[in-house]
């Protein structure tokens, strides 16, 4: 389904709330909702939105890591590994 075919104005949103967002989970496509013929909100099911933060926020990580190679910051593995062994004893008690 197009998402172009997910718009609805917020007045169907208030008369049809309950089955908007039981097809929510079916369909799996955010509805846009209007107010004025001017999108303003996007409704999504849970599961979906939960993913796409986990998304992002791995993209994030990704620009990151970019970024500090694109800058020289970084260590061999073999040195990570030690850093990160060395750490570990060190909270042992």
């Amino acid at each position: 389904m197009k998402l172009s075919e997910q718009v609805k104005p917020i007045s169907y949103l208030k008369a049809h709330a309950p089955e908007i967002i039981r097809k929510l989970k079916d369909n799996l496509q955010p509805v846009v909702i209007t107010l004025h013929g001017e999108a303003k909100a996007i409704l999504q099911d849970i599961g979906q939105y939960e993913e796409t933060q986990e998304t992002l926020a791995l993209l994030k990580v990704l620009a990151l890591t970019n970024r500090q190679v694109e800058e020289g910051k970084l260590r061999p593995a073999a040195e990570s590994f030690a850093r990160i062994r060395s750490r570990l004893a060190d909270s042992q008690p």
